[in-house]
């Protein structure tokens, strides 16, 4: 029999030897559960754990304030786990995320909120059963890859950031959790055009770019798409992916009655394109960008879906293969 420099069989490689060693291996998870996020449940958490159980250890906790995830993923980074699950909304994942940065752990997600737009870029099914039996397959074929994240000043981000209108939504929308639970993307909807009645209508906030346009919100994404509105994706910038080393963004250079219902319409549209509507100007390819108030009013701002504060000026950037991921 033919044999390799290693000795080994030369059809057998050094590589398949760890794979295998690996798989027979049982692996060390750490769920981190959000036990406030929309569909998740004492009932449901105690099942998906042992459902885990049955080929991997998983020891599983509850976070307990905001930022808590990002604590607990700093912690374990250095404990020796295999890869942190994050069972919630996407702000859930968001924070395991900025605990991981940089560090060799990778993360997955069990989809918990309402949207689970991270789950679904990364091939998780967006049912929690599906997403399990995902979780459950992936030990037989453990390949984490490089994935890149975008960062707004400190805040990393998994997919999308937004100055303006978008972030002011979502403000109101986090003040009210129970009607977020109950309502889902009709409650964004009704918020939306509140908002916009509000503070959008007669003197929005206006903001300057770095990217030569001036206008009243700006995205950024780091792929696509932004969200989901049920099963439909919401398509608005485009070109940018979670290995493109690169960003996308859209500037909404006006908000009159007239422009807003045609901008939705092409969001929700599977034809037409948000980036074709003459109020909209669209970026890709940038690497960094940034974003100031052009009349002294503090800005608001939220990754991935969530409200982190407001602002005079906003600073984004691309980190590219910050995270590994397992999916």
């Amino acid at each position: 029999m033919r044999v390799d420099a290693t000795g080994l069989p030369a059809q057998i490689t050094l590589e398949a030897l760890l794979e295998e060693r690996d798989a027979r291996r049982r692996r060390r998870l750490l769920m981190i559960v959000n036990p406030y996020a929309s569909t998740v449940s004492d009932r449901l958490r105690n099942l998906v754990v042992s459902a885990l159980r049955g080929v991997y250890e998983v020891d599983a906790v509850d976070t307990e304030r905001r930022d808590h995830a990002t604590e607990l993923c700093r912690e374990a980074a250095s404990e020796g786990y295999d890869a942190i699950v994050a069972f919630g909304g996407d702000g859930t994942v968001n924070e395991a995320a900025n605990g991981l940065v940089g560090s060799a752990t990778p993360l997955t997600c069990l989809p918990g909120g309402r949207a689970n737009v991270y789950c679904r870029m990364l091939g998780i099914p967006a049912d929690v059963v599906g997403a399990t039996e995902h979780l459950l397959s992936l030990n037989g074929a453990w390949r984490p890859r490089q994935v890149d994240l975008g960062r707004l000043g400190a805040r990393h981000f998994l997919f999308s950031a937004g100055v303006g209108l978008d972030a002011d939504v979502v403000a109101h929308v986090d003040a009210h959790p129970r009607l977020k639970t109950r309502l889902g993307q009709y409650y964004y909807a009704w918020v939306a055009t509140r908002t916009y009645g509000r503070r959008y209508l007669l003197r929005p906030p206006r903001m300057h770019t770095s990217l030569g346009v001036d206008g009243v919100t700006v995205l950024v994404q780091n792929c696509s798409p932004y969200t989901y509105f049920g099963d439909r994706g919401v398509e608005m910038a485009h070109g940018a992916t979670l290995q493109s080393g690169d960003l996308a963004a859209l500037v909404l250079k006006r908000t009159n009655p007239f422009d807003i219902p045609s901008i939705a319409w092409r969001a929700l549209s599977s034809r037409l394109q948000v980036s074709g509507h003459r109020q909209v100007q669209e970026f890709s390819a940038q690497t960094e960008l940034s974003v100031s108030s052009a009349d002294d009013r503090e800005l608001p701002l939220q990754v991935d879906g969530d409200y982190i504060g407001t602002a005079l000026s906003a600073e984004f950037t691309i980190a590219p293969g910050a995270l590994r991921v397992v999916a």
